[in-house]
Formats: structure tokens, C-alpha cells, sequence
């Protein structure tokens, strides 16, 4: 992808002023209901200029993406910096997204069923949203890196994208959990990271290694598809 040049100040103010409206829309009127014409409105611009920082509500998902991604590895930095066991690091980043995540929790859903459509843009897969999905990795690095847990070379260098991977289930869940403050999200951290730091330790037996290297294998085998 090529790189898009670098915005004057100024641009770069309208561009997120745009993107921070979007944004009030969309908690307030729902993602469905609000229109680039009352995004620009809601921003103090016209119509056009809206549409030429971005073409299309899903472009302004990516700016969200590329919000709460940086607001994650801010407020998961604190875990990273005080905690040196894999699961509190990893437990530290996960809580960390729910906490970011939450106020966004009603209107997520809406564009979820866009998200999950294998062509959107808004597809955490897709090449659109490859800026937020290496910045989430990127973290993920750093949770192993960081940690007290001993691994195979080959394992310490995929599990960074697992963990990623793990996180968009979490994420998943979270989109459908309708219980109070997402408590259900929360309990399913609470059970899910003491069995990945298992798992990640039993990685090192012989009787576990076999498997260990199918699933290297395997990773290397879909990226090359």
C-alpha cells in the first residue's frame, strides 16, 4: 500500500474534527442512521470537504479503529510497565481494551455485520484496517517480549498474532454480550488468560512440541495462500 502524504496542520485539525463528529453521531444516533451529510454538519463543514478526507462512513470506522488502538496501548501501558508475568501482562491488555472499548459497546454492533462481511473494509482482516491490526500485534509483542515466559523461538515469534487472533474472539463475544457492563466479557478474560499461559508453558514438552509445530506450520501455510 502506498503511503498517503503527510496532512498541514490544519488538514490534519479538520480531518479529526471530522472524525470526532462522526464519532457523537454515532453514539447518539447509531451508526445506520447517520449520514456523511450530517457528519459534515455536525463538523462545521461542507459536504464535499467531509468526503474528501473520507470517502465513506466505513473509511471513518478506520479513524475508530485507529483511536482506540492507540487509546488500548496507552492504557495497557501501565500493566506492561509493572507487571513481568505473562498472564498479568496479558490480562492487563486484554481488561485494558474492554475498558477502552466500553463506551463504544451500543453502536459497535451495527457495523459489526458490515465488519464481518470478508471483503468490507472494516474487516480487521482487510488491508484497509492493516494499520490498527500491526499496532494491536505490535502490543501483543511486547506482552511476550516483556514476560517471564520461555518459549521455542519459532512459538515467541507467532504468538504475538495468536494472541491477536484470541483477541478478536474476545472481541466477538463482547459484540453479542448484552449483560450488564458487558459482565460475561469480563468473566471470559478472567477464565481465558490462566489457560493461555498454561498452554503457552506446556508448549516447551516434547509430548506438546509435535502439535506446537503443526500449528507454526499451519499459520505459515495460510499466509502464503
Amino acid at each position: 500500500m502506498s503511503q498517503q502524504p503527510a496532512l498541514s496542520p490544519k488538514a490534519e485539525q479538520t480531518r479529526q474534527a471530522i472524525a470526532e463528529a462522526a464519532m457523537r453521531l454515532f453514539r447518539r444516533d447509531g451508526y445506520d442512521k447517520t449520514t456523511m451529510r450530517a457528519i459534515a454538519q455536525e463538523a462545521g463543514v461542507s459536504v464535499g470537504n467531509a468526503y474528501y478526507y473520507f470517502a465513506s462512513k466505513d473509511t471513518l470506522i478506520q479513524a475508530f479503529y485507529d483511536g482506540i488502538q492507540t487509546e488500548h496501548a496507552a492504557r495497557a501501558a501501565r500493566a506492561l510497565a509493572t507487571e513481568t508475568t505473562f498472564a498479568g501482562r496479558l490480562h492487563g491488555v486484554l481488561r485494558a481494551w474492554l475498558e477502552v472499548a466500553a463506551p463504544d459497546h451500543e453502536f459497535a454492533g451495527q457495523f459489526f455485520r458490515n465488519a464481518a462481511e470478508p471483503t468490507s473494509p472494516l474487516s480487521p482482516f482487510s488491508e484497509e484496517s492493516a494499520a490498527a491490526r500491526e499496532a494491536s500485534i505490535r502490543l501483543y509483542r511486547q506482552v511476550v517480549e516483556g514476560s517471564d515466559l520461555k518459549l521455542a523461538p519459532a512459538l515467541r515469534a507467532e504468538l504475538p498474532d495468536l494472541l491477536w487472533l484470541m483477541q478478536m474472539g474476545v472481541v466477538l463475544f463482547w459484540v453479542h454480550d448484552d449483560s450488564a457492563g458487558q459482565a460475561r466479557s469480563h468473566a471470559l478474560v478472567e477464565k481465558v488468560v490462566p489457560m493461555v499461559d498454561r498452554i503457552a508453558r506446556l508448549s516447551r514438552l516434547p509430548v506438546v512440541r509435535g502439535l506446537v509445530d503443526d500449528l507454526l506450520e499451519l499459520m505459515v501455510a495460510l499466509r502464503s495462500v
